[in-house]
């Protein structure tokens, strides 16, 4: 703790985010924001927060940064924000994310937002989550989920974090983000209204929607962006919904997932980050190794049926702890393109899946089972 009238920018910091927290409770949304804002800036102006925008950000290329050491990201998803004044546990548990990935040390490179920052993509929300994540320390990684997207076709994503599609380099590894959540018009011919459309979408077993794809025009151009890559050339992909088809009832499911599959095949390693199914998911098709990401709304129960053999499922979430399953985490980027994920599990031990236990198809270092009945 610093001494005499001087207080360190940390300090600083806690000050403002904890007379943000204690305030949470008895301002309109108006007032939030303002606090946000105030929080934010007086944090930027120390040199604490990066002062980009959430377009994305040029990082060092891998002939620049050089090649051959790890490095670590963080990821937050699925925050489902509505206003506060309809939900603000929601709010909270965002803002505890941000907390979570503030108190990391040594900083993470970038954090990974998931998708789903809306629950129903309305303005007011995303503006809110917007103004949460820019008290992040570090940048910010964007990826568009649906919740964020069928009210007005992405014309408010688009205005805050630029195009939903998009690629660059790190230290040697090249990333792509998709948004692999585009669906055929089911709505015009319906009528529907943008907020219909909207809770049609979020409905997700409504069996009215199509299912999610990339896309025609997507594929065309993630062939267009991997051609200069090398075969051995590290590849990270991060999706909203998992680029494997696992319960189509749920809309856990990619139609094209097995063309986008047939693009990144000729790659010797690849790594594909979702989120989506709020909970612990792990599995693997030929070079690709995929990963579920945690949300921090809600944890989602096991599908019936599809299950991949590698995943470690999560136990069952607690009833009386809203938080329960819920979470944010880490993931260590190696050299080849694969990755160490580690699942910060709020209120439970941390989960880590290593590399070591997808590239030998599960039979080392495998986590602990949970001693807890399945949910």
């Amino acid at each position: 703790m610093p001494r005499g009238p001087f207080k360190s920018v940390e300090t600083k910091y806690m000050e403002e985010r904890e007379a943000a927290l204690t305030a949470l409770g008895r301002l309109d949304r108006r007032a939030f924001l303002k606090v946000s804002l105030a929080t934010a800036g007086v944090v930027a102006a120390q040199g604490i927060v990066n002062p980009q925008s959430f377009q994305p950000i040029r990082v060092a290329s891998a002939a620049e940064a050089g090649k051959g050491e790890p490095f670590r990201i963080a990821y937050i998803s699925d925050s489902h924000l509505y206003d506060r004044t309809i939900n603000d546990r929601f709010v909270n548990s965002l803002m505890r994310a941000v907390d979570d990935v503030n108190a990391m040390s040594p900083a993470p490179d970038f954090v990974l937002y998931g998708g789903d920052l809306a629950q129903l993509g309305q303005a007011r929300e995303l503006d809110l989550g917007a103004q949460i994540l820019k008290n992040l320390k570090v940048p910010v990684r964007m990826m568009v989920g649906e919740h964020d997207w069928y009210l007005d076709m992405g014309e408010k994503w688009r205005d805050l974090f630029g195009p939903p599609t998009y690629s660059f380099d790190h230290k040697g590894v090249h990333f792509v983000v998709l948004n692999s959540v585009v669906e055929k018009d089911f709505w015009t011919a319906r009528k529907l209204t943008p907020m219909q459309r909207m809770k049609t979408v979020a409905g997700l077993d409504n069996g009215m929607q199509s299912s999610f794809t990339v896309g025609d025009e997507q594929r065309a151009w993630l062939k267009k962006d991997l051609e200069k890559l090398a075969p051995t050339a590290p590849l990270v992909v991060f999706s909203h919904s998992p680029l494997y088809k696992l319960y189509k009832p749920w809309n856990f499911w990619t139609d094209d997932a097995d063309e986008v599959q047939a693009i990144l095949k000729r790659f010797k390693n690849v790594t594909v980050i979702h989120g989506h199914t709020h909970q612990m998911l792990t599995n693997r098709i030929g070079n690709i190794h995929f990963h579920g990401m945690l949300s921090t709304a809600w944890p989602w129960p096991y599908a019936p049926q599809g299950l991949p053999e590698l995943t470690v499922q999560m136990s069952r979430p607690d009833p009386f702890d809203p938080q329960d399953g819920c979470g944010d985490g880490q993931i260590t980027v190696h050299p080849d393109g694969l990755v160490d994920k580690l699942y910060n599990l709020w209120n439970r031990n941390p989960v880590n899946v290593e590399r070591s236990y997808l590239a030998s198809k599960g039979t080392r270092n495998k986590p602990a089972a949970s001693t807890l009945t399945r949910y």
